[in-house]
């Protein structure tokens, strides 16, 4: 938990830094936006048009066939009568009429001077002609709308407009474009026409034409743009509205369609694709009548230039070379379909929820992963993105921040994996730190790579182990005869090395040292199969490797003393026992806040230490629990039924047994058997190497075997008769072994018997006897 709230932390670490960026300079990375929704455009490619809005083209061929542009008005009023015969619904012009005519007729005349000499019907004057047609035909002419405040456009008169436009809920300030002034068309062409809209296109910042103004206020009057004016035409309606909010625009309304544009007035462009989507027609073709009706009757038409001489080129999403005059065909037919892409008001709001929510997320996602899965989590993220947002854009027609969400996981990803390496290190440290001298160098990097995983190698939690405690015997005596501190701490630590050795090599791990005892456990931290296995296995190992180790200590001068005190008590300066349980205990970090220890509480541990303070009373090396015994390869080992009872501290019935030793020496680094000691001495030889000696050649390994098992044999005849309350039975047996059996493996557990028998014969415990003996002491 307390990592979750780490990587919680760091989240929102990351959502305020991306979040700050987003809202206090949000221009600085709006190119990268711009050009990510642009690669989904490419991604989608072409759309269908509406099929209502075809482009007259002012191409390369026109140009060559006609001649330079500007072109005749005459020919241009050819072209519009031709149009109009045709049966079009609108016809707009994406070019301008700005000067008079220079090669017409009644011009050319007037600058010659021979005025007189031309009969009066050759004064024609195409501007005039050209006029003319415009009135009788649905043409809507183009201007331009001048923002660089020049004096010489500052005071013109803008075109006149039919229709109305209401605004409603506008306030006091002005969210439309204002212009300072307007160029026109000259005035005999301009007036003829029955309504006129502006082109005035501005690219984003970084040149790519993404959005249109569709109104533009100018002396306080709004006036639409060429595209929606051809839309209003084409729809015969007279009425327009410009809707706000408290942010500025929010749609322009025109015969039942609401066109969401942004807060100044500006629809973003649905692109159909590249250059080339919309029916081109050229222009030449149109004049010499070339065409086929069918391809513009009942279209709206608009008249521009493709030529790259003409200088009305532009960038958009698909292409770097794109006619003008498309951008306006693509705005119409957005308007026509109605499937419009736009920037809601709230979407400032939901970019900001994105970030926080994908901040959270990829962090906690990227700190509880491996590293190995790293690179798919974030694609995988990163597609999902932009499926989502692709989806968004083209099917429900909202833009949102692309960037900002990515570059957030991206940003995420790598703090948490930052922060995650930082951890993890800190994380390896303290477990090297509080298991290095407890556990072995594999179990060591077990530990390490199940905490890089995300397991959290401290926290208490409740797991199964195999626990085992070591006692030293007579230790008060070797204390004392030690005489000093520093000679009882070498000669403990001559012992504890030799056994810590032993327990980390069979994956075990040391608690604690306590005085002279050793507390061990198997299955913690890290998880060991076969762990009871094993730990019977390094208790045996321990056992069999303390009669070496009295060898040392005997030729080390520093523990005279100490083996001169065993000798006069006829011990081994080094003898232990060892005292082995296994069940549920908790495990893990425990301590006060400034101090702290990862060890193991329960009552599975209570136990295993009652077990080892049992070994003396029962006269055994090794005492192990049932729950142990059941755990355990049966033909492994040699065992010995100790008792039943409850120890102190206990309320349960506990089954005590002992392990002799291994049943098969040869399958281990051993030579000699534990119940063999006695008939065996060890010595060390030049090299100090520890060596055996036999001390009764005539005893055979295979012979002492076979009477340790008539032994165990006999004695558990005897046990079944006690706990079938026949004492005298069970007594008779105890005796037999205890006087008559030579060379005995246990010096303690028939007269112990013996006893029982004896107090329940004198005694007797009635119908309801389970054999359970009630231990009143620790040992």
């Amino acid at each position: 938990m307390k990592k979750f709230f780490i990587y919680f932390g760091l989240g929102l670490v990351v959502a305020g830094i991306v979040i700050s960026i987003y809202v206090l300079i949000p221009s600085q990375f709006e190119v990268f936006d711009h050009k990510l929704r642009d690669m989904l455009f490419l991604n989608r490619g072409t759309i269908e048009t509406s099929g209502q809005v075809a482009i007259i083209d002012i191409d390369e061929r026109s140009l060559k066939e006609i001649g330079q542009f500007p072109w005749k008005r005459s020919d241009v009023a050819k072209m519009v009568q031709n149009l109009g015969d045709a049966g079009v619904s609108a016809i707009g012009f994406d070019i301008m009429f700005p000067e008079p005519d220079k090669s017409s007729p009644h011009r050319v005349i007037s600058e010659l001077g021979i005025a007189d000499i031309v009969p009066k019907d050759k004064h024609i004057n195409y501007d005039e002609l050209l006029a003319s047609t415009v009135a009788k035909t649905p043409t809507i002419l183009g201007y331009t709308f001048d923002f660089d405040d020049r004096e010489i456009h500052r005071h013109n008169e803008a075109p006149k407009i039919p229709a109305n436009f209401i605004q409603i809920n506008k306030g006091d300030h002005e969210y439309l474009p204002e212009a300072d002034g307007v160029i026109t068309n000259i005035p005999i062409i301009q007036n003829a026409s029955r309504t006129s809209g502006f082109f005035n296109v501005w690219p984003d910042s970084d040149g790519v034409i993404r959005s249109v103004p569709l109104a533009i206020a100018y002396d306080s009057k709004v006036y639409p743009s060429l595209a929606l004016e051809l839309v209003r035409m084409a729809f015969q309606e007279d009425q327009m509205e410009v809707i706000y909010d408290e942010s500025g625009v929010r749609s322009i309304s025109i015969a039942g369609r609401e066109i969401p544009t942004d807060t100044l007035g500006r629809i973003s462009v649905n692109y159909r694709g590249p250059s080339s989507t919309f029916n081109y027609i050229p222009a030449v073709d149109i004049i010499k009548g070339d065409f086929n009706t069918a391809d513009i009757a009942g279209k709206i038409v608009l008249v521009g230039t493709s030529a790259a001489g003409l200088l009305d080129l532009r960038i958009m999403p698909f292409d770097s070379i794109y006619p003008g005059v498309e951008v306006h065909a693509n705005v119409i037919d957005n308007i026509i379909a109605t499937d419009f892409i736009h920037i809601p008001a709230v979407a400032p709001a939901i970019n900001v929820f994105l970030i926080l929510i994908l901040a959270i997320v990829v962090v906690i996602a990227i700190g509880y992963s491996s590293a190995l899965v790293f690179p798919f989590i974030i694609a995988g993220m990163a597609f999902t993105l932009l499926y989502f947002f692709n989806y968004l854009l083209f099917t429900e027609g909202v833009i949102l921040s692309i960037f900002y969400p990515l570059f957030t996981l991206i940003f995420g990803a790598l703090a948490s994996i930052i922060t995650g390496y930082f951890f993890e290190t800190k994380q390896k440290n303290l477990i090297r730190g509080k298991f290095a001298s407890k556990v072995s160098p594999q179990v060591m990097e077990d530990i390490i790579k199940n905490a890089a995983s995300g397991e959290d190698a401290f926290i208490a939690k409740e797991h199964e182990i195999s626990v085992t405690f070591s006692d030293v015997r007579n230790f008060t005596n070797i204390s004392e005869a030690a005489g000093d501190a520093n000679t009882l701490i070498e000669f403990l630590n001559q012992y504890m090395d030799e056994m810590t050795q032993i327990i980390t090599k069979s994956e075990g791990t040391v608690d604690k040292f306590i005085g002279d005892a050793i507390m061990s456990y198997w299955n913690a931290p890290a998880t060991v199969k076969n762990h009871t296995e094993k730990s019977v296995d390094a208790t045996l190992d321990q056992i069999h490797a303390v009669a070496p180790l009295n060898v040392k200590v005997k030729k080390d001068q520093r523990f005279t003393n100490i083996c001169k005190m065993a000798e006069d008590m006829g011990v081994e300066p080094i003898e232990i026992g060892i005292g082995i349980n296994v069940g549920v205990a908790t495990i893990g970090e425990m301590g006060s806040s400034g101090r702290s220890d990862y060890t193991a509480i329960g009552d599975p541990i209570n136990l295993g230490a009652r077990l080892e303070a049992l070994c003396k009373y029962y006269n055994s090396m090794c005492n192990i629990s049932g729950q142990v015994k059941d755990r355990i390869p049966q033909d492994k080992y040699l065992f010995r039924f100790l008792d039943l009872v409850t120890v102190k501290g206990q309320s349960i019935p506990v089954e005590i047994w002992q392990i002799v030793d291994y049943s098969d020496l040869s399958k281990t680094q051993w030579e000699t058997p534990l119940y063999l000691a006695r008939s065996v001495s060890y010595d060390a030889d030049a090299q100090g190497n520890t060596v055996i000696s036999s001390s009764d050649n005539e005893i055979s390994g295979a012979v002492e075997k076979q009477r340790l098992l008539d032994e165990l044999e006999y004695y558990n005849s005897g046990i079944e008769a006690y706990k079938e309350a026949r004492f005298e039975d069970a007594l008779k047996i105890f005796r037999d072994i205890e006087d008559n059996w030579p060379d005995k493996t246990n010096k303690n557990i028939y007269n112990m018997y013996i006893e029982r028998c004896e107090h329940y014969i004198e005694e007797p415990p009635g119908d309801n006897f389970n054999g359970v003996f009630v231990h009143k002491t620790k040992g």
